[in-house]
């Protein structure tokens, strides 16, 4: 999450003191929302419990994408290089397209080679797969730094390795279950520690392309679960639309909350939520459990797999597929800018 660094100083001071062709409801009894949140989708099921992943799978994919042998994965390097390679290849695996020619997207605006990779699993109805909603997540981070204790790798593992392995398990499920009336994109970011260059470059293609985006759900440093509060996550920009309110009647409690910090530091224009909210008009958010508290690791070489709880970030998961296909399926655009 870009400029973060700063904001935790702060408040720890405060503390102390060419593109493929695109034309190609849980039970939602829910909290609190109108009857037209209710959906039905397939049941969230593959490994006999109720959960679509687990810690094991979550921890498969952290370990590689936040290993040493990548070296922090900053935008241009070897190690993104080998970071992209390694979700072309889950994508393609699992059926996920490409939305472009390919999936590797190179950056209009960095002076290195860099890419975003971009697929697609196309909507199933006729009518709603023509509005698009893209689900995303930073690949990058800022990689070899001035050393600690003789290590000088910045791994990235909760930013944002996290948020990566979070959409990579969505692009699974979505792909292997096909339960989406409209078409989703999954789009990794590189450069977003740069200035969010990447959702910059892709935000405003998809607008000259003029798709029909419905929503854009990015997330964020979601490793470590909050403490303290009652709920699991929360959404930057909470008041600007009513996204909490639509998440929460889909998972059927209380999933998405509101962090007075996040608004205080105005965290929504820090992550890649905000260039589709500037370029699309659109309900634009990041979904975050990094709350200034919880880890002290940011931009640090700290910032290691071995701390990371993949428990939480499978029920994070887990709870969020119901979410996201809800969404997906609702017969009219649920979520309403305020």
């Amino acid at each position: 999450m870009r400029n973060v660094l700063v904001l935790c100083t702060i408040a720890l001071i405060y503390a102390c003191g060419s593109t493929q062709t695109k034309e190609a409801k849980t039970n939602g009894a829910g909290i609190g929302g109108p009857d037209g949140l209710k959906a039905k989708i397939t049941q969230v099921t593959s490994n006999g419990n109720g959960a679509f992943t687990d810690a094991t799978k979550v921890e498969a994919i952290m370990n590689y994408l936040a290993s040493d042998e990548l070296k922090g994965r900053d935008s241009g390097s070897e190690g993104i290089e080998m970071a992209a390679a390694y979700i072309e290849k889950r994508f393609s695996n699992q059926g996920v397209v490409p939305y472009f020619a390919a999936f590797k997207d190179t950056l209009s605006n960095f002076e290195r080679p860099a890419y975003n990779i971009v697929g697609l699993v196309e909507g199933t109805d006729p009518n709603l797969r023509k509005e698009y909603i893209v689900i995303g997540a930073h690949y990058d981070h800022i990689g070899v730094i001035n050393a600690e204790n003789g290590d000088a790798i910045a791994n990235g593992a909760n930013d944002n390795a996290s948020g990566t392995t979070t959409v990579l398990e969505f692009a699974r499920y979505f792909s292997q279950n096909r339960t989406n009336k409209r078409s989703l994109v999954f789009a990794l970011f590189s450069a977003e520690e740069k200035g969010l260059l990447g959702s910059k470059h892709l935000a405003k293609k998809l607008k000259e392309e003029e798709m029909n985006l419905y929503t854009m759900l990015n997330f964020e440093m979601t490793g470590v679960p909050l403490k303290g509060k009652d709920y699991e996550i929360y959404i930057t920009g909470y008041n600007k639309s009513n996204l909490a309110m639509v998440s929460n009647t889909y998972a059927e409690e209380k999933l998405v909350g509101f962090l007075p910090t996040a608004k205080e530091y105005n965290l929504f224009q820090r992550s890649d939520n905000y260039p589709f909210h500037q370029e699309f008009e659109v309900p634009s958010h990041t979904y975050c459990t990094f709350d200034f508290t919880n880890f002290d690791h940011y931009h640090k070489v700290g910032d290691e797999v071995d701390i990371m709880d993949f428990d939480h970030m499978a029920t994070i998961i887990n709870k969020m597929i119901p979410v996201v296909a809800g969404i997906a399926n609702a017969e009219t655009k649920e979520i309403k800018l305020n």
